[in-house]
């Protein structure tokens, strides 16, 4: 790829470098940047201590082997333990997905908005950051409920995200969250919580 690249390069006049030859150049940067990150990818428990919502050595310590064990009773388990959502959103950010849990977290804070003029504006922003067509955090949604979802912008109520966050968390606990619990950082958590009960 490389060799054709610079081959391509060379063809090309100096002084008249084409619109397209500098965006292929862009892509190319874009694509070298994403596999140097993939280079680095992990999944060990090492990556989720580094965002525990607490100082990671108390956070661990503070988590039964117990609590770590339930979270592969069920999704919503997981989803309800502070330290559950740290470790899927840890496992999330390598698999380049975590918008999916971001908006399913939006959803349940927006859902506890009483004041009626911080209603629309939350929900127009999270329309703009998640569900909107090229949003910065895209969620993978059909076109049915995202126009459905679209639609519910016109009167935004406690309820205007109900489809689409059913639907990401569908698709996460089918997934995503199969994947998590088969992870390394998963299996490494259970692991550490058990060698300090003994």
């Amino acid at each position: 790829m490389w060799n054709s690249l610079t081959h391509s390069l060379s063809d090309h006049p100096v002084g008249k470098e084409p619109q397209a030859m500098r965006t292929g150049q862009r892509q190319n940067k874009g694509m070298r940047t994403r596999l140097g990150c993939l280079s680095h990818k992990s999944d060990s428990c090492s990556d989720f201590t580094a965002i525990l919502p607490d100082k990671p050595n108390r956070a661990l310590k503070r988590l039964s082997t117990e609590e770590a064990t339930r979270w592969a009773d069920s999704f919503d388990v997981l989803l309800s333990h502070k330290y559950g959502v740290a470790a899927f959103r840890a496992f999330l950010k390598t698999e380049f997905s975590e918008e999916n849990l971001e908006f399913w977290l939006a959803c349940e804070e927006f859902k506890k908005t009483r004041s009626t003029a911080k209603l629309v504006s939350k929900a127009h922003r999270i329309f703009e950051e998640f569900v909107d067509v090229q949003a910065p955090r895209e969620v993978n949604i059909d076109f049915q409920t995202r126009e459905a979802t679209r639609k519910n912008m016109q009167e935004p109520s406690l309820t205007c995200f109900d489809q689409a966050q059913g639907k990401v968390h569908s698709l996460m606990e089918k997934d995503s969250y199969p994947r998590f619990l088969r992870s390394k950082m998963y299996l490494d958590l259970l692991s550490q919580s058990q060698r300090r009960l003994s």
